[in-house]
């Protein structure tokens, strides 16, 4: 893996048994791609193209049958116990089309909550919650309960959630899905804006309009990348 490269996968395969038992299903098959730092990167395919099952093997949460994912120098599929739990609490941040917020707590206090998991005093994750909230434009909202939120606003809450922790690579799933079209534009020029910090991005989706913000764009059918799009080079 190059300096420049935050995510190395080779040959990486993942399937699951079929139902009834009968067989397996591959849903990754020997796909290779990288990311480099900064850069944003978009996984487009329909639904069950196997985009949500590659970000959970290069998220840490689930292991490949076969391939290396690197992820920021870590044998990601070589984690376990506790140095997989400090992958997924301090490398790796995730976005969902969900935003997933407790709706009682303000949005100040769900972000907050993030960065007391990190280790941080009660004054310091307060002071960087409400600095990632300003990153996504929501400062003015800080007090304002999850449950009285926009969708739009919700899902930029859920990202200054993953980002207060600085993540090397942040993982999008669908983070457009349920927004309209000015909504999910809104939404993706604060992700556009988050490599400005360094963050690197992959980004799953089906809806071709997000390849506007892409530095560039793997296509996925049937647990494979087209043509391999984006495979690493050997060294």
């Amino acid at each position: 893996m190059t300096a420049a490269e935050i995510v190395r996968a080779t040959g990486v395969t993942k399937g699951f048994a079929a139902a009834g038992g009968r067989g397996r299903t591959e849903a990754v098959r020997g796909v290779n791609f990288t990311v480099g730092q900064g850069e944003l990167v978009v996984l487009l395919g329909r639904s069950g193209a196997g985009k949500s099952t590659l970000l959970s093997l290069v998220g840490g949460i689930d292991s490949p049958d076969a391939g290396t994912i690197v992820v920021a120098g870590q044998d990601v599929g070589g984690l376990h116990g506790r140095s997989r739990e400090e992958y997924l609490r301090r490398t790796v941040g995730w976005m969902f089309q969900s935003a997933g917020l407790l709706p009682l707590l303000s949005a100040q206090e769900n972000v907050w909550l993030a960065a007391r998991l990190l280790g941080h005093r009660d004054s310091a994750a307060r002071k960087a919650a409400l600095e990632a909230l300003e990153a996504v434009g929501l400062a003015s909202r800080a007090g304002h309960r999850a449950a009285e939120l926009s969708g739009g606003e919700q899902l930029r809450v859920a990202l200054a959630r993953a980002l207060v922790k600085t993540p090397v690579l942040l993982l999008a799933d669908e983070p457009t899905a349920q927004l309209d079209s000015e909504t999910g534009k809104s939404v993706l020029d604060v992700i556009r804006a988050a490599t400005g910090s360094g963050t690197s991005i992959l980004l799953a989706t089906h809806d071709k309009a997000v390849v506007e913000i892409a530095d560039r764009v793997l296509l996925m059918e049937d647990g494979r990348l087209a043509e391999n799009a984006g495979a690493p080079t050997t060294p």
